[in-house]
């Protein structure tokens, strides 16, 4: 099974639409998530303009910082954190929490399309 493929089965799991991030989309992501750090966050806001709208970070603490992320293009998660991939398909107001391939959440977050 391919990685789109396992991205409508989650969507459809969860009963939301599927929403692509194609490859050449940036996310913002923190330099911690190559090092192995768990759990892997990740949040979607609206896409805009070149960016997918999710902001994927490693840990429990989340910066305020506005250098904790940095803009990588989605083809290039496979090197950064290939267990990411599968969730990149859900629409802006959801968000995923992982450690691992053993334990997942994935809910809906209202919040994240106020802005």
């Amino acid at each position: 099974m391919g990685i789109l493929d396992e991205q409508k089965e989650l969507c459809a799991k969860f009963g939301v639409k599927f929403v692509a991030s194609h490859s050449l989309l940036k996310v913002g992501i923190s330099r911690n998530v190559k090092d192995g750090i768990m759990p892997i966050n990740g949040l979607r806001h609206s896409p805009e303009g070149d960016t997918s709208g999710w902001y994927i970070w490693a840990g429990v603490e989340f910066s305020e910082d506005p250098n904790f992320f940095v803009p990588v293009c989605i083809k290039h998660l496979d090197e950064w954190c290939a267990v990411v991939l599968k969730y990149l398909g859900l629409p802006p107001g959801w968000r995923f929490l992982v450690n691992d391939d053993d334990y997942q959440d994935v809910w809906q977050d209202a919040s994240l399309l106020e802005r």
